[in-house]
């Protein structure tokens, strides 16, 4: 019978005296298994505390449930407006079990995000992150606290970026993050987190029936959002009647234009009668500065188009069948519906 030798790596000397792993060598899997593992429990140990159960209240009675997550030590804390339902206070019950009251400083229902304090300081949080610097196939954890006391969570990656997603609203939420880290019911609210242990999104919603596949409102719109609810109690938005999706851009088309950014926006749609209709704003058009300033994507141009630009011209620099172009159009104010 023959015996079996382990393999060697060859070299310029000759063969060296370390045996080759092969890829399917269990131990290689166990160590990658164990990495994973690792990877997300470590992310859990630290963002699980400051993610709460949301118990939206009306004349002092519980109405309805979900999550949400702390972002700031003096108690801010986001969830989804579909959760609070327009009630303006909340009980949260901590990872510990205790009960703390809340009041609604804000709610956006054209993101589905609602905004919270807290009572009291010192409370455990979890830094928003940069959604810009994701990547498809990055790991993607959810968690939630739907029943207090200890969190929920499921693992996936990212699935797609920049995707569009009716709010209840009926407005398009746009820079949608899709995972298939399922979203388990009383989840809507709680944070998605990258491996870094920051929150890179707000889950907000599952189609029941797709295999899985769930949204979150990605942390650079969250960001946003939660500074003009602080500085306004509302989000005033300009609009110019598109909506969009970012898409890289040629590189020669980079080069050209001196653009510090590789992304842009393209319009995927024209409402009528809006002032991108009259500006005569094409479908495939793609948006690359406003006013000079760069999109390099949907959260640069939702955060471009704020109050001050409401009725006002701006100057828009777009991409057309490979030829660049300057529009002129005026933005209006983007009406919220209610909740």
């Amino acid at each position: 019978m023959l015996e079996r030798t382990p393999a060697f790596i060859l070299n310029a000397g000759g063969a060296s005296a370390t045996p080759q792993t092969s890829p399917s060598d269990p131990q290689t899997d166990d160590s990658l298994l164990d990495a994973y593992s690792q990877a997300v429990t470590s992310v859990v140990d630290r963002i699980g505390p400051a993610v709460v159960r949301v118990e939206p209240q009306v004349s002092g009675r519980g109405a309805g449930m979900g999550s949400g997550v702390i972002i700031s030590p003096d108690g801010l804390l986001l969830t989804n407006s579909h959760v609070m339902q327009g009630a303006r206070e909340a009980k949260l019950t901590g990872s510990d079990g205790r009960p703390i009251e809340a009041r609604v400083i804000g709610d956006d229902p054209d993101t589905d995000l609602a905004l919270l304090r807290a009572n009291g300081d010192g409370h455990p949080f979890a830094a928003l992150g940069d959604s810009k610097l994701l990547k498809r196939g990055q790991i993607a954890i959810a968690i939630g606290n739907p029943l207090g006391f200890e969190s929920t969570v499921t693992a996936g990656v990212v699935s797609a970026l920049g995707r569009s997603l009716r709010a209840k609203s009926g407005r398009l939420i746009d820079d949608v993050i899709q995972t298939d880290a399922a979203l388990n019911p009383g989840n809507s609210g709680g944070p998605l987190v990258a491996t870094s242990a920051q929150v890179i999104g707000i889950n907000t919603a599952v189609i029941m029936g797709a295999q899985g596949i769930c949204f979150a409102v990605a942390s650079n719109t969250a960001s946003f959002v939660v500074s003009e609810l602080i500085r306004h109690g509302r989000v005033r938005r300009a609009s110019i009647g598109v909506a969009g999706q970012t898409v890289p851009l040629p590189r020669r088309v980079t080069y050209a234009a001196g653009l510090m950014e590789n992304f842009g926006v393209a319009i995927a749609a024209v409402e009528p009668g809006s002032p991108a209709e009259t500006a005569r704003l094409e479908q495939g058009d793609v948006i690359l500065s406003l006013d000079g300033e760069p999109v390099g994507g949907v959260d640069d141009l939702v955060r471009l188009l704020n109050g001050e630009r409401i009725g006002r011209f701006v100057e828009l620099v777009i991409l057309r069948k490979g030829e660049m172009r300057t529009v002129t159009i005026t933005p209006v104010e983007r009406k919220t519906k209610p909740a």
